[in-house]
């Protein structure tokens, strides 16, 4: 028992685990604060959206940061989730009266569609990359909600119905599936499969010699993301209704792939921030501008991706960038300092004090004076 303890204990890391424990602890404090009724309906909103937000940064944060693919096509495997998972819990609330049980069908509903999806997808994967890896991912988005457009069994132009939940209910079971998405992610990235999906993404070909299965890698992380991004559809689906393919536009494609530049490529913890500030920041926009102002909300969009991008890649803000991050502010607070001891001037080790050493102003000499001669003793030949 006690090995297994010491094991644990080492392979427990306080800072690689520190943002799904603050979540944690964050979600219960939130949920005692909405059972006191202290929490209003708007907030309680945005936290779901936040909740979703996560979800969907975090996962394209695996294609995009951890195996350098660049999708555009994130917002299609939400829809995609969206619609068949809202369209299986609509049937389903016919025969279960548990919201929650139907609401968790629906989400392994949704991100099985998702799924096939994300494998046929991570097809043209294989062979393209870049700038034309990203075109095909956004023709994607774009096919599959005008798809869903002209389904009239999905509603149509006018959007599927489905049927709403609470926003102080549905904002704890968003946050339990985006922690269980951080730990997921983290824990794949930290195996064996993760060091081979980033050998990937640092060099394909040496991967290979290596006897690394690019195509199985390249697959199963676009499987994962699409199943993620469908179950945040379906999130997404019970917090508002009508259900409208509008929602899942490009636009909304190029929103989550900024959370995850913003917070740094390959940064689970950034992406985790950057999809708060990105969900905030959108909510005050949408409250606060309305008419023609609304358009500076995609400028304000467009900005902070310059923004990042320069401060990420310019040369003569490289110095900035090393002492002005989140690593180097944990890592500065979390060093112990070390207390040096002051001197000691009657230290009892010094040269001085020890009587077998040689003062050290002494004349060491192997000569003999000048008025001595030396005259060999008669037993030594004898000896």
């Amino acid at each position: 028992m006690k090995r297994y303890l010491s094991l644990a204990k080492n392979h427990f890391k306080l800072s690689r685990n520190i943002n799904w424990m603050l979540m944690s602890v964050a979600l219960v404090f939130l949920a005692i604060m909405s059972d006191a009724g202290l929490l209003t309906r708007s907030f309680t909103g945005l936290l779901s959206r936040i909740a979703y937000s996560i979800i969907l940064a975090v996962s394209l944060q695996l294609v995009v940061g951890f195996l350098g693919e660049l999708s555009l096509g994130h917002a299609g495997f939400m829809c995609v989730g969206a619609y068949i998972g809202c369209f299986t819990a609509n049937y389903l609330h016919t025969v279960i009266d548990s919201k929650l049980l139907v609401l968790v069908i629906a989400m392994l509903v949704g991100a099985a569609v998702a799924m096939v999806f994300g494998f046929i997808i991570g097809l043209p994967a294989l062979r393209l990359k870049g700038d034309y890896l990203a075109i095909v991912t956004l023709a994607f988005g774009e096919i599959v909600r005008n798809i869903f457009k002209n389904l009239e069994i999905f509603g149509g132009a006018m959007g599927l119905k489905t049927k709403i939940y609470k926003p102080s209910e549905l904002f704890i079971i968003a946050f339990i599936v985006a922690i269980f998405t951080i730990i997921f992610i983290q824990n794949l990235i930290r195996s064996k499969h993760g060091r081979a999906i980033t050998a990937i993404r640092d060099n394909e070909i040496a991967a290979k010699a290596m006897g690394i299965n690019v195509t199985y890698y390249k697959l199963l992380v676009f499987i994962i993301a699409a199943a993620f991004a469908g179950v945040a559809g379906v999130i997404y689906g019970h917090f508002t209704t009508p259900l409208l393919y509008t929602f899942f536009s490009y636009n909304y494609s190029i929103e989550i792939l900024v959370m995850v530049v913003l917070g740094g490529m390959g940064s689970i913890h950034g992406s985790i921030l950057a999809a708060i500030a990105i969900t905030v920041i959108n909510f005050l926009l949408q409250n606060n501008l309305s008419g023609d102002l609304a358009a500076l909300r995609l400028l304000v969009y467009a900005l902070i991706l310059i923004v990042v991008i320069i401060f990420n890649n310019a040369p003569a803000l490289k110095g900035v960038r090393a002492r002005f991050n989140i690593r180097s502010f944990i890592r500065r607070f979390s060093q112990r300092k070390v207390i040096r001891p002051s001197l000691r001037y009657d230290d009892s080790a010094e040269w001085n004090q020890i009587e077998t050493k040689i003062r050290m102003d002494e004349i060491l000499t192997a000569d003999l004076p000048h008025n001595e001669i030396y005259t060999p003793d008669p037993r030594e030949k004898e000896d």
